[in-house]
């Protein structure tokens, strides 16, 4: 089986495409299963500060809800979730508690996008890494990672290693920060997305790396699927090579989720 946990829409603000755009694309290349992950809002940000090129707005979290719940309605001949992308960030976990809490979600996608107020994968603020030694960035980027595995909020790690997305490397190995935070997401039984969209940007390699992945089986982590589609044609994209990696590291199953309730199913 496989499936696709990480699709975006129009409504994030930096994608194109309808719910009913992608559900025809999905039916078109024969997937098993869908779940679109729209970007939530901006929480910890007050509305009148929130670049609306990052996230949908409040005003468009219900409408985003019924959408993808009247698609799973009209298309009973493809399983379709509900998801949600969340940012972690440190200090606002209640908030996000609260917010999750109030959405009927089959699961939630735990992501890490900003370090402070900088978003780190944007194109747009690529300088800012000349501010930074790598080293230091890499270590402070994995920390928050483990952060949001230890919080309880999320079901799926999405993107782990997103922070490599514009190429840039450490000069040290990356091994034990790896293990560290596989070891966290392991103790909070949480999944991992294996995310197509890497090969896609200057990065070039799956998300996480097959070093991260063979870490996380030789731990028994569980992994799901995700194109990370941002337009219909990428609905996914990339999917049957990420397949490809996981069966030679060993996997032969994938997470699927109902209701926040993880359910694995055979590897397509």
């Amino acid at each position: 089986m496989i499936v696709d946990y990480h699709i975006h829409t129009a409504r994030c603000g930096h994608a194109v495409g309808t719910v009913i755009e992608y559900v025809a694309e999905a039916k078109k290349n024969k997937l098993a299963e869908i779940g679109f992950s729209e970007h939530l809002p901006l929480y910890w940000i007050p509305q009148e500060k929130r670049e609306p090129d990052f996230a949908m707005s409040d005003e468009e979290l219900p409408i985003y809800i019924s959408e993808v719940i009247q698609a799973k309605k009209d298309h009973p001949d493809l399983s379709i979730k509900l998801g949600i992308e969340a940012d972690y960030i440190p200090g606002y976990e209640q908030e996000l508690k609260k917010i999750l809490a109030s959405m009927p979600l089959d699961y939630v996608l735990g992501s890490v996008h900003f370090l402070g107020d900088w978003a780190f994968d944007d194109p747009d603020k690529i300088d800012q890494y000349q501010r930074h030694d790598i080293n230091e960035l890499y270590q402070r980027y994995f920390l928050q990672v483990q952060q949001a595995a230890a919080s309880g909020l999320f079901d799926i790690i999405s993107h782990p290693d997103l922070i490599k997305k514009f190429g840039f490397k450490p000069t040290t190995s990356n091994t034990e920060l790896y293990r560290k935070t596989i070891q966290v997401i392991k103790a909070n039984d949480l999944c991992v997305d294996v995310n197509a969209a890497g090969w896609r940007y200057p990065c070039a390699e799956l998300y996480p790396s097959p070093e991260f992945l063979k870490l996380c089986y030789n731990y028994g982590v569980p992994v799901t699927l995700g194109s990370d589609a941002h337009k219909p044609e990428q609905v996914g994209e990339g999917l049957e090579r990420a397949v490809a990696i996981l069966k030679e590291i060993g996997y032969r199953q994938v997470a699927t989720f109902r209701a926040r309730k993880r359910i694995m199913v055979e590897l397509g």
